[in-house]
């Protein structure tokens, strides 16, 4: 029942990705055909990209890429004996989590205060388009806990590679 659920999850925020992409993707097509066709560039086009991506890239690391799609640095960890290896792997996940979780009040400080400011063109709040940052924090910070879990009970499949 729980995987189904996950699986269902785990759709969605690639709907949300695929949503994103599209945007972009209409928005840079929007911007070209007026700019080289109409001649009268359209400037929220650029906005809406740039908000799209920002959003695209902390949503698809937060909920979309799997932990063996992240770019990591494995020199050590490659080389190291499974017990050494699973330490390092806990090590670095309490390392992401501690310097997400520090760093969380003050984000949510400065998040919050950005809803005086809005963007030049669409006029969206900042608190919306910083918001982001929040949830992939949270979903990270949730991600890594699990990771350092699953690595204790031995189910992690990079501990044992």
């Amino acid at each position: 029942m729980m995987h189904t659920v996950l699986k269902w999850l785990q759709r969605r925020a690639d709907n949300v990705a695929v949503g994103l992409l599209t945007a972009i993707f209409l928005s840079f097509i929007l911007q070209i055909i007026s700019r080289y066709i109409f001649r009268q560039p359209l400037g929220w086009t650029l906005e809406a990209c740039l908000l799209a991506w920002l959003w695209l890239v902390f949503w698809s690391t937060a909920f979309t890429l799997k932990e063996k799609d992240h770019v990591r640095f494995t020199i050590l960890v490659d080389t190291a004996r499974p017990n050494v290896r699973r330490a390092y792997m806990i090590i670095t996940a309490i390392c992401v989590v501690s310097a997400l979780a520090v760093s969380l009040p003050a984000t949510f400080d400065f998040v919050t205060f950005m809803k005086i400011e809005k963007t030049s063109l669409l006029k969206v709040r900042f608190d919306f388009v910083f918001s982001i940052y929040l949830i992939f924090s949270v979903a990270m910070i949730t991600r890594y806990v699990w990771r350092v879990v699953e690595i204790i009970r031995g189910r992690d499949g990079d501990s044992t590679t």
